[in-house]
């Protein structure tokens, strides 16, 4: 199993890389700009956060990524700023926070799917963002919190998906079983 995270500058993408070694799969962090040709053996693919503004304009940095959207088949997992690219790359939104949120906030999920099995309906999670999905379409909303309507979505018949806050830190709880929910997809 071999599920490689791509670095769009996030503070914790090496979290997010040691969260899937734990999980006993072969992984690297990758540039943003890695030939396709070299992520196609992989079996699932992390975009991680970042301190790019997507939908401020900051997506354009990111435009290497819209390949490995149009092209990989398999399992993404979009964290924070690449939960933003995904919505925007499927014809989205992105847009600066009316309450941008910093700190822990309660996650409460609609819809369990794939990504929130064996998680509790409500839960505690560590968020950092100016900027949120303000509209995903073809995706399902699977979680929200009180300032964020779109804290977890899921492409409708893709297996892409997109959480706003971030599991990788040890301030969210289940964060753990989110990665390893995203890992059993892959092996799907």
């Amino acid at each position: 199993m071999k599920v490689l995270v791509v670095n769009l500058g996030g503070q914790w993408t090496h979290r997010i890389w040691r969260r899937v070694k734990y999980l006993d799969c072969e992984s690297k962090i990758l540039p943003p700009d890695t030939p396709i040709e070299q992520i196609l053996d992989s079996d699932g693919l992390i975009l991680s956060g970042g301190a790019v503004r997507i939908g401020s304009g900051g997506e354009k940095l990111l435009d290497p990524l819209t390949e490995y959207l149009n092209q990989y088949e398999k399992p993404i997992l979009g964290l924070c700023a690449g939960h933003q690219f995904i919505a925007i790359h499927y014809g989205g939104k992105s847009t600066p926070a009316k309450n941008p949120e910093f700190g822990q906030v309660e996650i409460e999920v609609i819809e369990e799917n794939d990504i929130f099995k064996n998680i509790p309906k409500k839960f505690k999670a560590w968020t950092s963002h100016n900027d949120e999905v303000t509209e995903a379409p073809n995706f399902k909303i699977l979680a929200k919190s009180k300032e964020c309507s779109n804290q977890a979505m899921k492409h409708k018949t893709k297996p892409i998906y997109g959480i706003q806050f971030h599991p990788e830190v040890e301030h969210t709880a289940y964060g753990d079983q989110i990665f390893e929910n995203f890992v059993r997809a892959c092996k799907k």
